[in-house]
C-alpha cells in the first residue's frame, strides 16, 4: 500500500481510538461537601417517622409533670398490652419507639437498684414487672427500633443539684446502656430545675444548665457502652429539637448547626433550632417532636381531642415533608393500651399517606436534564426515577443553575412533588423552584429553600403536560437522588 495513503489512516484511526477513550473515561463523582451525615445520622433519617410513649404515674394522677411525691402503688395498669402499642405502630407505619423510662416525677418504669421510687414497688405484676424490657422485646419483635428518655430532672431526689445526683444519673444510664440491647437514640431536654418535692424538701432548685451534668463526660460514659447511639437534646451532639412542639419544621431546615455554644435547655435559639445554618459545622439535624393529644400523658378529658387522620397527615406534611424526622408521641391509658380514638387516627393518618403517594406520575414519564455530570450516563436524571436510592443526577462541578423537565404522554392533575438530596454527599440546595407547563407557557406553582433528606411540596391542584424543577442557588453543584410527582 501507498504509504501517502497509510499515514492518513493511521492518523484517524489513532484520532478516534483517542476520542474513544475520552467518551469512555469514567468521570469522578461529586466531591463531598462537609458537613456529612454519620451512617447512624443517615439510617436515622431513613427512619421518617418514630413514636414517643410517655406512660408513668402521671397517667393515673392527671398531671403533666409530676411532682415527684407520688406513691409508686398508684400505677397499676389493669390491661396493659405492650404489642397492642407495638403492632398498632407497625401498622401506620413507623420504624421506632422511645419510651420515658423515667420522667421528671422521677419514677422508673424498669426495677432500679439505685431508687424505690419504681415499678419493683408498685402492684403491677406483683411488683414483678420490667416495662422498659416488655417495650424493647416487643418493639424489636415487631421490627421496630427502641430509644429511651431518661430525664436528667428527678424531683422525686433528694440530692437533685448535687454532685452526687449526677452520679446517680450515670448509674441509671447504666442500667438501661447495659440490660436492654441495642438503643437507637437518647433522648433528653432541656427541662431541668425548678420547684419539686427533693426527698420532702418541697422547694425550688436551679441548676447551672450548661455545666451541671457536665454532658460531655456522661454521654461519653453512654457512647462507650453503645457507640452506635445517637444523642438528641435541644443541641445535639447527634439530633436537635425543631424550637417548638407543634409538630412543625422549618420551611427552610438545614441538617447543620454550630452547636460549641449551644447547650439543653440554652434560651433564645428556637429560630435557629428550626431553620439550622447553611453555615453550621457539624451535622445535627431537625427532630420534630409533638403529641396525638393536647397533653403528653393521656387524660381522658382529651379522648375527643385527639388529632384527626388530616391534621397527622398536615404534621407529617410539615416534617417529614421538610426534611426531618417526626417523633409523635401516642399516650397509653390507664388501663395500658392506646386509646380507641389514638388507633384510628394513626391508622387512618397510614390511608391518607398511602392513598396520596401511591400512583407516583414520574415513573411513567421522560425525564431530561438541562445537563449532566461528565456527560455520562451515570449522572443522568434517568437516576431521579429508577427508584434506587444509592444513585443519583447531577451536574459538573461549576454549574449549579440547571434544570430537571418531566413530560407527560397525556395531560396529568399535579397536587405534591417530592425531592430528595443525596444527603451522603452533603446538603447543597438553598433555593429551587417548580414550574408546570399550561397551556404551551410555563408558569411557577411552587418555591423553596432547602430540601435535605426529603422535601414535599404541596401545590394547588394543577392539571400539566410537564413539570420543571428549577435550582437556582446552592452550596455546590446539585446531586438529586429522586424526584416523585402525584
Amino acid at each position: 500500500m501507498n504509504r501517502k495513503l497509510i499515514q492518513p489512516l493511521l492518523g484517524i484511526c489513532i484520532l478516534s481510538m483517542v476520542l474513544c477513550c475520552q467518551e469512555n473515561k469514567q468521570i469522578e463523582a461529586p466531591q463531598a461537601i462537609e458537613p456529612t451525615p454519620s451512617p447512624e445520622q443517615l439510617a436515622w433519617h431513613e427512619m421518617e417517622m418514630n413514636a414517643f410513649i410517655h406512660f408513668t404515674t402521671n397517667t393515673f394522677t392527671g398531671k403533666e409533670w409530676g411532682y415527684g411525691d407520688e406513691s409508686a402503688e398508684i400505677f397499676n395498669p389493669t390491661d396493659l398490652d405492650v404489642d397492642q402499642w407495638m403492632g398498632t405502630l407497625k401498622k401506620a407505619g413507623f420504624k421506632g419507639v422511645i419510651l420515658t423510662a423515667k420522667h421528671h416525677d422521677g419514677f422508673t418504669l424498669y426495677p432500679s437498684d439505685y431508687t424505690e421510687h419504681d415499678i419493683a414497688n408498685s402492684p403491677y405484676k406483683n411488683g414483678k414487672g420490667d416495662l422498659v424490657k416488655e417495650v424493647a422485646e416487643s418493639a424489636r419483635a415487631h421490627g421496630l427500633k427502641f430509644g429511651v428518655y431518661l430525664s436528667p430532672w428527678d424531683r422525686n431526689r433528694a440530692d437533685y443539684g448535687e454532685e452526687s445526683y449526677v452520679r446517680y444519673y450515670r448509674n441509671q444510664l447504666k442500667e438501661i446502656f447495659t440490660n436492654y440491647g441495642d438503643i437507637f437514640e437518647m433522648w433528653f431536654d432541656g427541662a431541668n430545675g425548678g420547684d419539686g418535692y427533693y426527698g420532702g424538701a418541697k422547694e425550688e432548685r436551679r441548676i447551672d444548665k450548661q455545666n451541671y451534668y457536665n454532658w460531655p463526660t456522661t454521654l461519653a460514659m453512654v457512647e462507650k457502652m453503645q457507640p452506635s447511639v445517637l444523642f438528641f437534646s435541644d443541641a445535639g451532639p447527634d439530633l436537635r429539637w425543631v424550637g417548638n412542639e407543634k409538630g412543625i419544621g422549618g420551611k427552610t431546615n438545614w441538617n447543620m448547626i454550630t452547636a460549641d455554644t449551644l447547650f439543653a435547655g440554652k434560651a433564645g435559639i428556637g429560630d435557629l433550632l428550626q431553620t439550622g445554618s447553611k453555615d453550621g459545622t457539624a451535622w445535627i439535624p431537625a427532630e420534630v417532636n409533638t403529641s396525638i393529644r393536647p397533653g403528653w400523658f393521656y387524660h381522658e378529658e382529651e379522648d375527643s381531642l385527639v388529632k384527626s387522620p388530616e391534621e397527622l397527615f398536615r404534621v407529617y406534611l410539615q416534617s417529614v415533608g421538610r426534611g426531618s424526622t417526626l417523633l409523635l408521641n401516642v399516650p397509653p391509658d390507664k388501663r395500658g393500651l392506646f386509646h380507641q380514638n389514638d388507633v384510628a387516627s394513626l391508622l387512618g393518618m397510614r390511608r391518607i399517606i398511602d392513598s396520596v403517594f401511591a400512583d407516583d406520575l414520574a415513573l411513567n414519564s421522560q425525564i431530561s436534564a438541562s445537563s449532566y455530570r461528565g456527560g455520562q450516563e451515570n449522572f443522568s436524571a434517568e437516576h431521579l426515577i429508577d427508584k434506587n436510592a444509592k444513585t443519583y443526577w447531577s451536574t459538573n462541578d461549576d454549574i449549579i443553575k440547571s434544570s430537571v423537565v418531566v413530560e407527560f404522554e397525556t395531560k396529568q392533575e399535579v397536587n405534591y412533588i417530592l425531592l430528595q438530596e443525596y444527603i451522603a454527599l452533603g446538603q447543597r440546595i438553598k433555593e429551587f423552584n417548580v414550574e408546570a407547563q399550561v397551556d404551551g407557557q410555563w408558569k411557577q406553582v411552587a418555591k423553596g429553600t432547602t430540601i435535605g433528606y426529603k422535601r414535599i411540596l404541596e401545590i394547588l391542584s394543577v392539571k400539566t403536560t410537564a413539570i420543571k424543577i428549577n435550582f437556582i442557588d446552592a452550596r455546590a453543584n446539585p446531586v438529586i437522588a429522586n424526584l416523585e410527582i402525584y
